[in-house]
């Protein structure tokens, strides 16, 4: 019991003492659109920028904390085109080039390289070969849109639990306005300098909201508090 407390504990401090942190904020759960600022110990890092979430809007996700959810409001599913909402570690970066000189972990999009979005599959909401594929349902890595040419994994839904969502990341837009199947994309640009900020080392985490959850993150993490996407008329 001691020992299961003080884990916890040790990692609430390492989630709440992440010193990058993605900040995404969108008007409410249907808007298909967000706002998003970089911060590291709670200093903002770039100009905020635009960014395509999904095109449903955004759904409770699976995160490393449990926000406030109202009854009313959606939980994300596989296949229900929105992006989750919650606070999510980002634990990778992806992309076409062999290699890349970045400080986060870094997977090779090789055209072999698959993410499972079948439910009935052991593999699902895992990224693996094709050639150890157990599954009918499934997106290749290497896309020829090259949407793909880039990538951050966001971690959610760990577990892996059925029908909750997978294959989350953070992409190359489309078109400037076009909205996601359920990830967060911005240009190419943008997001080269965004990956290469980021540092395994610094614990980075993204969270993304809808304006309404923006006092609760503000009590959770109060170095975001120069952040003009979390002010509210009440503060």
């Amino acid at each position: 019991m001691i020992k299961s407390f003080l884990i916890l504990i040790s990692f609430q401090i390492l989630l709440f003492s992440s010193q990058q942190i993605i900040l995404v904020v969108s008007d409410d759960f249907n808007s298909s659109k967000g706002l998003l600022e970089c911060y590291e110990n709670g200093k903002k890092v770039f100009k905020s920028i635009e960014v395509n979430i999904g095109k449903n809007g955004l759904g409770w996700g699976l995160g490393e904390l449990e926000l406030t959810r109202n009854s009313y409001e959606p939980i994300k599913k596989e296949g229900d085109k929105k992006a989750p909402a919650g606070v999510f570690k980002l634990i990778s970066v992806f992309g076409y080039k062999e290699k890349q000189n970045f400080t986060m972990p870094y997977i090779h999009a090789s055209k072999n390289l698959i993410c499972v979005d079948d439910v009935r599959s052991k593999d699902y909401n895992t990224i693996i070969k094709s050639e150890t594929k157990s599954t009918e349902s499934f997106e290749y890595m290497r896309r020829e849109d090259h949407q793909y040419e880039l990538g951050i994994v966001v971690q959610h839904n760990e577990d892996a639990i059925k029908g909750r969502g997978s294959c989350i990341f953070m992409h190359v837009q489309k078109e400037k306005d076009a909205p996601t199947a359920g990830c967060t994309a911005m240009s190419l640009a943008e997001l080269q300098k965004i990956i290469s900020w980021l540092d395994a080392k610094k614990n980075p985490i993204l969270i993304q909201i809808p304006k309404s959850s923006a006092e609760e993150i503000l009590r959770l993490y109060p170095k975001l508090s120069d952040s003009k996407l979390l002010q509210t008329k009440s503060r």
